[in-house]
């Protein structure tokens, strides 16, 4: 079951500690976003599925001397509709002409002239 908590959170005008707030938050297991809410974002919003808000209040409390769990609510999960999408064909790839055509080469093989049918040298 997904659960949403809201907690508040003193940050003393500091971006430190918001930081220290989120990497707390991110280790507590089963917590899957979070975002920062209220006025003054002194208030952080936790989506979680098993999520303990106690302990992650005690967590919060560690870190930045000042934290209150303000409201645990149930999340309702959203259908997605299937959309169909449409079916894209294989069209095939048109290369362009060339108009001076493709290249040709030549390819000649070096053949040793042997003209006494040895492979040795032919001062001996």
């Amino acid at each position: 079951m997904k659960q949403k908590v809201v907690i508040k959170v003193s940050f003393n005008g500091e971006n430190k500690s918001r930081t220290k707030v989120m990497q707390a938050a991110v280790c507590v297991p089963g917590v899957e976003s979070i975002a920062f809410g209220g006025e003054d974002s002194d208030q952080i919003v936790v989506i979680g599925d098993g999520l303990d808000s106690v302990n992650l209040t005690s967590i919060l409390r560690k870190k930045v001397k000042y934290a209150e769990l303000l409201s645990v609510s149930s999340v309702e999960e959203k259908k997605e509709e299937k959309v169909t999408e449409p079916e894209f064909s294989v069209q095939p790839m048109v290369w362009p002409t060339y108009q001076t055509g493709v290249p040709q080469y030549y390819f000649h093989t070096v053949v040793p002239n042997d003209h006494y049918g040895n492979e040795a040298c032919s001062i001996m």
